[in-house]
């Protein structure tokens, strides 16, 4: 059997739940749970999820820790449930900065605590870089300028969601987005606010047991034809910008009175 198995077989019986009863909760049939449980068969990673969430434990925790060797209690008040964080150094023994790839930006999120997925990203070294474990994700789209499609954005990692500083930008991983790269707003007890820098979108909240990782912003890395001409005009895209969200908020005005 995997650690998998025996760590859900562990906290199906901490809850006193049957198979039927814990298959019932997580939304599939108690046959295919108990395949799981006895180790004939691995889940997918949407399942992963859920099973993740039910019993508010990390993807990490669950495939790679036996949580039978340590008090539950303790291990639910770790930060995120994170323990592990996959590393990769070279032959000196230096930190490299592994890069997630455009194409596989999607792979990560199940990826991210598997320490050979980690090692078959390509890497980088960046002296000026140090004192913390460094990451490079693909930016999409314009929310956050001047980073765009073919940039590359280099977060530092932030063990603890309490050191999150306010106006500061960082990547968060989260289970529902994805990799994004957002500003961090505001904190409550469920979830934190973050907002893009163009003003085009609208600030949202990512409840806090969606977040799987947080990299702070620490440098940039941008595409061979990158000219810092082609932000010379910036403040008379906000200005268009602008006038595209009058007219959005005219549209939901005109909407409502229908």
């Amino acid at each position: 059997m995997s650690i998998f198995s025996e760590n859900i077989r562990f906290l199906r019986t901490q809850k006193k739940l049957s198979q039927h009863e814990l298959a019932d909760k997580i939304l599939m049939s108690r046959v295919r749970y108990s395949k799981y449980e006895d180790g004939r068969s691995e889940p997918p990673y949407e399942l992963l999820i859920r099973i993740s969430k039910y019993f508010n434990l990390s993807i990490d925790l669950l495939l790679t820790v036996d949580i039978r060797k340590y008090p539950l209690e303790d291990i639910l008040k770790l930060p995120d449930n994170r323990i592990v964080l996959p590393v990769v150094v070279d032959q000196l023994g230096n930190n490299s900065i592994e890069i997630v790839p455009q194409k596989a930006s999607m792979g990560y999120l199940s990826g991210y605590s598997d320490p050979e997925y980690i090692e078959n990203l390509q890497r980088i070294t960046l002296p000026f870089l140090t004192g913390g474990k460094f990451r490079a994700f693909p930016a999409q789209g314009d929310s956050m300028p001047p980073f765009k499609d073919g940039s590359y954005i280099i977060g530092k990692y932030i063990e603890n969601i309490d050191d999150l500083k306010l106006n500061k930008s960082y990547v968060f991983v989260t289970l529902n987005d994805g990799i994004s790269y957002k500003r961090f707003i505001s904190r409550n007890k469920k979830s934190i606010t973050v907002a893009a820098d163009n003003s085009f979108y609208k600030s949202y909240d990512i409840p806090l047991g969606e977040v799987v990782e947080v990299w702070q912003y620490a440098s940039g890395i941008f595409p061979e034809d990158f000219e810092p001409d082609n932000f010379e005009n910036y403040n008379l895209k906000e200005m268009f910008l602008e006038i595209r969200k009058d007219i959005q908020g005219l549209d939901e005005k005109i909407s409502k009175n229908n």
